[in-house]
């Protein structure tokens, strides 16, 4: 069981690598091409920049959730590193109590704000709700606590994780 949910969450952190990813590339390409139509053809069209918020939105919680499962986020491990290993282990489990409370919240607030503004639409994109474009919020929440569940029951992803491909690789 444990195994199975570990390849679950192995394809749900790619999946948000990919997502994440070409969500980077489409607003590196949509912001030179709107820059480029307002000052060189001056025929500036509305849609690139509220486009590259969206998108801005789907990478960094998506995005954040993938960095969470790698470890790779921003931390300041100092305090940790001074304490005794006790203490140290108390503090990470605080620290994974934390965020999943974190996690909670925006799963919970942000599927309510996903629910009062999904009747609204964005002037640039009119068939698009405005709750959907919340959507990523409660997703990436909900997707960084089925992260901690797996560090907390499964355990660390092993070296053979796709996050650990390269490192591996570099040891042979």
């Amino acid at each position: 069981m444990k195994e199975r949910y570990r390849q679950a969450m192995e394809a749900l952190y790619l999946a948000c690598i990919v997502i994440s990813g070409a969500s980077l590339v489409v607003i590196t390409l949509i912001i030179p091409y709107g820059v480029f139509m307002r000052y060189v053809l001056n025929a500036a069209p509305s849609w690139p920049e509220p486009a590259a918020v969206l998108l801005m939105i789907v990478f960094s919680f998506l995005g954040g959730a993938a960095v969470y499962r790698a470890k790779v986020h921003i931390a300041v491990r100092a305090f940790l590193d001074v304490v005794p290993a006790r203490a140290r282990r108390a503090l990470l489990g605080l620290a994974d109590i934390a965020m999943a409370s974190t996690c909670l919240f925006m799963v919970v607030w942000g599927g309510e704000l996903v629910r009062m503004t999904f009747h609204q639409v964005i002037a640039e994109f009119p068939v698009l709700s405005v709750g959907l474009t919340y959507a990523p919020l409660p997703l990436g929440g909900f997707i960084t606590l089925l992260f901690i569940i797996e560090r907390l029951w499964v355990g660390e992803p092993p070296p053979t994780s796709i996050m650990y491909r390269d490192e591996a690789a570099a040891l042979e």
